[in-house]
């Protein structure tokens, strides 16, 4: 621990007064010199994702103080941005995610920027909606997504509804930089900032436009009622309780059993510790009450309620069905009944991040869809959403997802929305189901048309201020000297997107990539293989996402074995 920590440490002592249980902690960690320097070694970093960060004292920690510091540096970019600008605010169901919230709002409103803030929490994509509804000149979301409940986070959207672009987040970095922890950021007391107009609570006009633009992204929602589906759902304790609830009622699914556990808001989070739909610890009790009423599909939000999930029945039990399944499976679906139907746009475009199954290109060509391919994180996909919509093509995007289980229909958001995509997943079924098909036949027949891609994914984490050093030697080290075999194949290729370079190993050939710069590997391999790493933009941890295709499942899965098991050594 050095003396900056140290002395950062004291100044929080002497400052961090209003919040007991920031006092609470410091005094606890007194005699604790590591637990001093986790807190204090840095302070929280806002990227194009905001902030995100385990809650509790300390620069390196989220709350009010590290809150209002960042709002500050927001508030200082909006106002010279924009004349009178104004901010839509909306918050999850995470430990002190409401006074967050309500901190941003004080802040914001003492810069004399108007706040738009929801009167109840709200998913991450109502927050993207009201952005853009209420013409406002950016938007603040307090959510941690999927994380574990003892972190938060606050994500910052610009004015089309999108999450902050790199040039904007770096501008807002410049100006939080520039500001002391304490006294540095104006404030006022809430209750004043309503009573004066300058925070004022969204109403139901903005609820119902939502839920209009939702539905209007249906396909066959007429079949729905008829179908005889049934659903059990799970928000995970979060936000997408009521409004998935909301939108399946109106396209007439009416048996729906909720997970009762897991139906009311609790940021504790205490029967699914890591509240992922990716991962089948987090539907442990939906799929066990799934075993009791026998639903024909099995739906978990996430907490925001930008992430969705199934389980499907698959013999005697249920399976997941994997985010780049569903992916495929819903562009499958929107291609072909929208050009049954006639809906389809000239020139239609699809957009995908580079992590995301490569299925899509063959599904895009055999419909005559145009693949754009974006960075991780769907505010690439948002920005591409944008750029259409400056040259009046909107009407040209028809999906967009990324394998984290973020999918997106419709323009009217630019983030990944749970609601619509719960809406579409539950309508496929529907569909399917009226012609006598599962939804594991429907997955089935993609890959018999179009040829088996198996995914997964490995996580590495690397805690505290030595696991960032870590990541960082890991990342030099593939990027420096790149292994040329992985589970037995080839390395043919390293696109390496922080220098913007593609090098064929086999010949030494390098081309320039054109996407933003962004640290991430990626390798391609022989047999249509391929593995790429990124470090997490939001958790101290590496990503590392392996595929394998082939004709065969039972051979692209030893080999995707092969794979995990080779390239997790080098990680080590």
């Amino acid at each position: 621990m050095s003396t900056n920590e140290m002395n950062a440490y004291k100044l929080w002592c002497e400052k961090a007064t209003e919040d007991p249980d920031l006092k609470a902690e410091l005094t606890s960690i007194a005699d604790d010199a590591e637990g001093i320097q986790d807190r204090f070694y840095r302070d929280l970093a806002f990227g194009t994702g905001g902030l995100r960060g385990v809650i509790g004292a300390g620069s390196n920690r989220m709350n009010i103080y590290t809150i209002r510091r960042a709002t500050q540096g927001m508030a200082n970019y909006l106002n010279n941005a924009f004349e009178n600008p104004s901010v839509a605010i909306s918050y999850d169901s995470r430990i002190k995610s409401d006074l967050f919230a309500k901190a941003a709002a004080e802040v914001l409103a003492a810069n004399n920027i108007h706040v738009h803030i929801y009167p109840a929490l709200a998913p991450t994509p109502m927050l993207s909606f009201a952005v853009r509804e209420l013409k406002c000149s950016g938007g603040i979301m307090i959510t941690a997504s999927h994380n574990p409940a003892k972190y938060n986070g606050y994500k910052a959207y610009g004015a089309d509804g999108c999450q902050m672009t790199l040039d904007a987040a770096a501008r807002v970095m410049e100006e939080i930089d520039a500001i002391p922890v304490f006294d540095g950021a104006k404030h006022m007391p809430f209750d004043d900032a309503v009573n004066a107009g300058l925070v004022t609570y969204i109403g139901d006009a903005v609820y119902e436009a939502y839920y209009k633009n939702v539905f209007a992204q249906g396909i066959h929602t007429d079949l729905c009622a008829q179908s005889g589906l049934k659903v059990v759902y799970t928000p995970l304790n979060g936000t997408g309780n009521k409004p998935v609830r909301h939108i399946l009622d109106t396209i007439g699914i009416k048996d729906v059993v909720v997970v009762p556990e897991q139906e009311n808001p609790d940021g504790n989070f205490t029967t699914c510790p890591y509240p992922n739909p990716e991962i089948r610890e987090a539907l442990t009790l939906g799929l066990a009450l799934c075993d009791q009423v026998k639903p024909d599909l099995l739906l978990a939000t996430d907490p925001d309620a930008d992430r969705v999930g199934i389980a499907v029945p698959d013999g005697d039990g249920y399976t997941l069905i994997t985010g780049n399944e569903m992916g495929a499976m819903l562009l499958e679906y929107i291609c072909a009944e929208r050009t049954a139907n006639g809906t389809m746009p000239e020139r239609p475009i699809t957009v995908k991040t580079i992590v995301t199954t490569d299925i899509v290109r063959a599904i895009a060509e055999n419909y005559g869809v145009e693949v754009y391919e974006v960075l991780t994180g769907f505010k690439f996909i948002g920005e591409q959403i944008t750029f259409l919509e400056q040259k009046g093509e909107e009407n040209r995007y028809i999906f967009g997802y990324e394998e984290s289980y973020g999918y997106l229909a419709g323009t009217y958001v630019r983030d990944k929305d749970a609601v619509v995509a719960s809406m579409l997943i539950v309508e496929m079924a529907a569909f399917y189901r009226t012609k006598g098909i599962s939804m594991i036949e429907a997955r089935d027949n993609l890959y018999k048309k179009y040829g088996v891609y198996r995914h997964s994914q490995q996580s590495f984490q690397f805690e505290g201020e030595s696991g960032m050093i870590k990541m960082q030697e890991i990342m030099d080290s593939l990027r420096t000297n790149p292994p040329r075999t992985i589970g037995g194949l080839t390395v043919t290729n390293l696109a390496d997107y922080e220098k913007s370079t593609s090098t064929n190993l086999e010949n030494g050939a390098v081309t320039e990539l054109t996407l933003p710069k962004s640290n991430v590997l990626s390798f391609t391999l022989t047999d249509g293989a391929s593995v790429i790493i990124r470090p997490s933009g939001t958790e101290p941890k590496i990503k590392a996402y392996y595929t394998t295709t082939g004709t065969d499942t039972a051979a692209a899965v030893a080999m995707e074995e092969k794979l995990q098991a080779d390239f997790s050594s080098l990680l080590k």
